[in-house]
């Protein structure tokens, strides 16, 4: 049974994930908001499908909390307007949390710290958990 609400709840979060990649990037340039990128990188959609997990990449990384802040307060229009897009597929839309998928950030900190002279792979004293005290 759970393999059948793992396919479900996939398929609703791969919908879900679409339509709110348009809500968010048109509601970006319709507030004025230029050069910055809002992309929806995951959506988790809970077994009783009640809430869905938005996660955020959003560059500049800097404009980040920001606009995290902003999303989060229009949450309920944002649902408004995904349930208009998705009401002939769902009865009833999940509320929705958002969280930054700071996931790209992290991976460019590791090749940062790669390109510099101090490469712990080959110094590996330089790891601070490494360090005997």
């Amino acid at each position: 049974m759970s393999e059948i609400e793992n396919n479900r709840q996939k398929k609703i979060a791969s919908v879900l994930q679409k339509d709110l990649v348009d809500i968010l990037q048109g509601a970006a340039r319709g507030g004025g908001l230029t050069n910055i990128i809002i992309s929806v990188t995951k959506v988790n959609v809970t077994v009783d499908l009640s809430v869905a997990k938005v996660y955020l990449s959003i560059f500049p990384h800097n404009k980040g909390k920001e606009l995290l802040e902003g999303i989060q307060s229009n949450a309920p229009l944002i649902k408004h307007e995904l349930a208009q897009r998705v009401r002939h597929q769902l009865r009833k839309v999940p509320s929705l949390t958002f969280y930054v998928d700071d996931s790209l950030e992290y991976i460019e900190n590791i090749e940062q710290s790669l390109k510099r002279k101090e490469n712990p792979i080959q110094d590996p004293d330089l790891l601070e958990k490494r360090k005997k005290s």
